[in-house]
């Protein structure tokens, strides 16, 4: 459709348009890379506002173990008490010394985490065989548990997977907190 402009509308685009300079370039600018964004400095943490490690001695373990992080629902841990929440993979690691049995529970984590394990059983005995008779490896593991982020709550078992010398524990979700990116 081509309109038609009157002789008053054109001598008025020229009034308006008349100390209007054209560009020198009739093109429009090529595309440029951004640069990449630069995060913004974190101020500093206050000393005395900085969450403290816990420390072993602060950790009281007594003959039933149970301990869920902040945010966890009562039910899911009944379920976990319960034994209804399945453990897919275990390990023992009763009679063995502390040292050996911290690396082999890091590697133990380690293959949780790529296998996936929503939830793990851990065997650490009831600690009648120390000197102390007292439970090491269970103090140990209560207190080891209660550090590790990706830990969201532990049980002691049911009778049938243990007792008291075995814990059931729920791992968070390797993929709740990864950010999916787009795929290109």
């Amino acid at each position: 459709m081509n309109k038609q402009l009157h002789d008053s509308d054109s001598e008025i685009f020229r009034t308006a348009m008349g100390d209007v300079e054209p560009l020198e370039a009739n093109r429009a600018e090529p595309y440029r890379e951004r640069p990449p964004p630069v995060p913004r400095p974190q101020p500093e943490e206050d000393p005395a506002e900085r969450p403290e490690r816990l420390a072993e001695s602060e950790v009281e373990t007594h003959d039933y173990l149970i301990f869920a992080r902040p945010g966890i629902q009562k039910r899911v841990v009944a379920e976990l008490q319960r034994g209804r929440i399945q453990p897919e993979i275990e390990v023992d690691l009763h009679g063995l010394r502390v040292a050996h049995a911290q690396a082999l529970l890091k590697d133990f984590f380690a293959d949780c985490r790529h296998r996936r394990v929503r939830c793990a059983r851990i065997i650490h005995g009831k600690g009648r065989g120390s000197d102390s008779r007292q439970p090491v490896l269970k103090c140990k593991v209560n207190y080891w548990l209660r550090l590790r982020e990706d830990v969201l709550a532990f049980v002691s078992a049911t009778r049938r997977d243990g007792g008291t010398g075995a814990v059931y524990v729920l791992l968070r979700n390797p993929d709740k907190g990864s950010q999916r990116r787009p795929q290109s």
